[in-house]
């Protein structure tokens, strides 16, 4: 009698988890002093940050976008990612609020410093520019609004809009 062919066994590949969008404006904020480690989520770190403001809505050029993050220049918020996180996505540009006449550049910094991303100058009534920054390996970010030519640069209102981070 024939032996019978051995019997195979699939190899099943673990399915890698869903991403997490995580919208900058829902963020939790950790204040100084609060030493508990938040959710397993991104979160705007107080201490380190300039003023912002966490808005349902912003328009930029007319454009309305569901989610924001605001600031003025010069500014820079820093998160923490607190995860593994593949990308930081937005579209940047002058609030329709802005009275100013002058510019800002917006910046992408990693948590080493280095320049990730970073805009051209743009003035009130430009279209905002998309972001697009990967995350691969980084465990905070800063979020930069530097003027341009500004004498005014307190009333310039700056929008992260649409900003997001992907994480796994």
């Amino acid at each position: 009698m024939p032996t019978p062919p051995p019997t195979l066994t699939p190899t099943l590949t673990p399915t890698p988890p869903a991403p997490t969008d995580f919208w900058a404006d829902d963020l939790p904020v950790v204040k100084p002093g609060n030493h508990r480690v938040p959710p397993s989520q991104p979160s705007i770190r107080q201490k380190g940050s300039d003023w912002f403001w966490q808005r349902d809505a912003v328009s930029v050029a007319g454009t309305e976008h569901r989610h924001g993050i605001s600031v003025h220049a010069p500014a820079t918020t820093l998160i923490d990612l607190n995860r593994s996180c593949t990308s930081f996505d937005a579209v940047a540009g002058m609030d329709d609020l802005t009275v100013s006449i002058g510019g800002v550049v917006f910046a992408v910094q990693g948590g080493d410093g280095r320049i990730l991303w970073s805009s051209r100058t743009l003035r009130a009534g430009d279209p905002a520019v998309p972001v697009h920054v990967p995350l691969d390996g980084q465990q905070s970010i800063r979020l930069v609004v530097t003027p341009v030519n500004g004498i005014w640069s307190a009333l310039n209102v700056a929008d992260w809009a649409e900003a997001r981070f992907r994480c796994v």
